[in-house]
């Protein structure tokens, strides 16, 4: 069994870093470390969503930091090795492999080494809600939309944010939009 999980974690590691590698490269504006943890928790493995956005932002300033040093594999591994003594040696093997495939594909730019980031916008969902009753009051029929955005923060983890809006509200953020397409068409 333990062989079998060692196969299971190293596959998953495997493709959680090449997810970042595809996030450093700008072909992807994150890491769903939601739907990661799912799929690895689905195979057996105890891990919570705050423990792998960690490990996520961990291997990425690891990556970046080696693209902008231009380290080869073995230099990357080397220093690994010695900052990182309790990391699993299949581990460091399937770090040391992504890296000889894909590390060299990072590229860094010397603007992207002097720009301070921000996160990106990925998704939108919205929907409209009645709120009926609550404890206080037996009939409201009072209307809200609520919104949840998808945002991948600068070491690309990727988060849902929601909140609720009046309906004057919505109509605000509806037109302020409008106005944001109308300055887009001139540029």
């Amino acid at each position: 069994l333990s062989c079998v999980l060692k196969y299971v974690f190293s596959n998953l590691l495997s493709l959680q870093c090449e997810q970042i590698i595809q996030h450093l490269n700008h072909k992807s504006p994150g890491v769903n470390t939601a739907e990661l943890c799912q799929r690895i928790q689905a195979s057996g493995i105890e891990i919570n969503v705050g423990d792998l956005a960690k490990i996520a932002n961990i291997i990425s300033f690891l990556f970046s930091t080696a693209a902008r040093n231009n380290l080869s594999t073995e230099e990357l591994v080397t220093t690994l090795g010695n900052a990182v003594n309790a990391l699993p040696k299949h581990a460091v093997q399937v770090i040391r492999h992504v890296w000889n495939e894909q590390g060299k594909s990072i590229s860094v730019s010397e603007d992207a080494r002097n720009t301070a980031t921000v996160g990106q916008f990925v998704d939108m969902k919205w929907k409209l809600g009645v709120a009926m009753s609550s404890d206080t009051c037996r009939s409201l029929k009072y209307p809200y939309v609520t919104v949840t955005l998808k945002v991948a923060d600068p070491s690309g983890q990727i988060t849902d944010k929601s909140f609720e809006m009046t309906i004057p509200q919505f109509k605000n953020f509806f037109r302020q939009f409008k106005e944001m397409a109308a300055v887009l068409e001139t540029v």
